[in-house]
């Protein structure tokens, strides 16, 4: 299962950005069981977009593959969105290795 979580670096140890659309970075990692497998660092080409960051960053999620995406906040163009292509969201606050060992855990809330 691959996972997108909006985050302020490249690293695991960085935290989850304030917001999915416009977020620095985005980490891709690929979970198997309830393991990281791999992780990669994207940067995010619609940080710095005049307009439908939202929409651009949710469709890329669909692009990549993703099915669930791990942020602290997501507007309503993008829930949109997501929610067409069955990506779920989960809310996460933190470092990115600790919240992803609470999404393999089943501990992160779903908010779409």
């Amino acid at each position: 299962m691959k996972i997108a979580i909006s985050s302020t670096g490249e690293k695991l140890t960085d935290k989850v950005s304030e917001i999915f659309a416009r977020c620095p970075y985005f980490i891709i990692a690929e979970i198997e069981g309830r393991k990281v497998e791999r992780f990669e660092a994207m940067k995010n080409q619609g940080e710095s977009q005049l307009g439908q960051a939202g929409i651009s960053a949710a469709q890329l999620m669909a692009e990549k593959d993703i099915k669930a995406v791990i942020t602290k906040n997501v507007g309503p163009r993008a829930s949109d969105v997501l929610r067409q292509f069955n990506i779920k969201v989960y809310y996460g606050d933190g470092v990115i290795e600790e919240i992803l060992q609470k999404f393999t855990e089943g501990k992160l809330k779903k908010i779409i």
